[in-house]
């Protein structure tokens, strides 16, 4: 069991959007965890949280980690604090998750990640579409050699989000606080595009901003080269109209083609090889149905978490993880700056990801 030898004792911090689907999947793990505290700037949002759930709330983390004795934080706040939040967590709390992405700017993703290791507190990066179940099919493939020589990668993030969605917070859209689609609705399937098809050579990109009433862009599209010598596309949008579209990535290879569709990335609508397998059989009974386009990935990445916890060992989303789809988004905006084709791992000083 937990540290204390009794249920792992957790909190939340950020009572917004996402909140609900934290609570829910830690609702799932009762067994073995319990939500204690919640916390919130934004006094309305900390109220219907402590409504919701009967747990104290606080308007200070720092408060909230000093009294609690946690061994699990779940950080939910604006993208541009979550990592100047998660270091100061380290140094209190043994295990963390932190909402997509893990931090805006490079250098303050190595800074967490230091801090975690510094502190030895276990880090965990929410990426719950690598636990979609076609998600899942899809990389068996690949780790079985089913594909062969990697070829073409692609995903597109055709979401709708009317000006309403940004104006509900003043951070939405910011620089400082958000990033445009490609670091927000897009960061789940920019990680899926790299675990699949491998670390990412170069990329070049274009961003328009047409429809969100905001600083940054709504739609992006870029090319990418990656170490394996195949390339890729991205196509990120919140300008679909009037309703979610779609959330998918498509991988080709010499031996086969895979296509997950749906609007989360949810849906198993190609799969095709040269070599068949009995299993191929029941493979679209992978799809499901989720009710938003968050899916139904939390409460799978949060049992994989625990059993983390529990045994004691490196988890497959880690801030060195985490941090290779963010080094993607900073070139790209590196790109968009420069009109060039940007390198990673390269110092993107042009990037404004995180501009203060």
């Amino acid at each position: 069991m937990s540290t204390l030898g009794k249920k792992y004792r957790v909190a939340i911090i950020g009572c917004g959007r996402i909140f609900q689907k934290h609570q829910q999947s830690i609702a799932m793990e009762k067994d073995i965890a319990e939500l204690v505290a919640v916390c919130d700037s934004n006094p309305e949002r900390l109220e219907a949280a402590m409504k919701r759930t009967g747990l104290p709330g606080y308007a200070d983390y720092r408060e909230m980690i000093e009294k609690e004795k946690l061994d699990l934080v779940s950080i939910c706040t604006p993208s541009g604090n979550h990592a100047s939040i998660a270091i100061d967590c380290s140094a209190k709390v043994p295990n963390i998750i932190v909402e997509k992405p893990m931090a805006l700017r490079m250098k303050d993703a190595e800074a967490l990640i230091e801090a975690s290791d510094r502190n030895k507190s276990r880090l965990f990066v929410v990426k719950q579409n690598r636990y979609n179940p076609p998600v899942v099919a899809l990389r068996k493939a690949l780790d079985e050699g089913r594909f062969g020589k990697l070829l073409i990668g692609t995903i597109r993030v055709r979401w709708c989000r009317h000006p309403a969605y940004y104006q509900q917070d003043a951070w939405r859209g910011t620089w400082a606080w958000d990033g445009g689609v490609l670091t927000n609705q897009a960061s789940h399937h920019l990680d899926l595009l790299t675990w699949i098809m491998g670390p990412v050579e170069s990329v070049f990109a274009k961003t328009a901003t047409f429809l969100a009433p905001t600083e940054t862009e709504d739609t992006g599209v870029a090319i990418v080269k990656f170490k394996n010598g195949a390339i890729g596309t991205i196509e990120a949008t919140t300008c679909a109209r009037p309703k979610d579209l779609e959330g998918s990535i498509s991988v080709l290879g010499e031996k086969g083609s895979v296509e997950i569709a749906g609007f989360a990335v949810n849906q198993m609508k190609t799969w095709n090889f040269l070599e068949s397998m009995p299993e191929d059989a029941e493979v679209f009974k992978t799809s499901t149905q989720p009710t938003d386009v968050y899916g139904f990935g939390h409460s799978a990445f949060y049992q994989e978490v625990f059993k983390c916890i529990r045994e004691d060992r490196k988890s497959m989303i880690d801030g060195m993880e985490g941090r290779k789809s963010l080094d993607l988004i900073n070139a790209i905006y590196e790109s968009v700056e420069t009109n060039s084709e940007v390198n990673l791992g390269s110092v993107h000083s042009n990037s404004r990801l995180g501009e203060q």
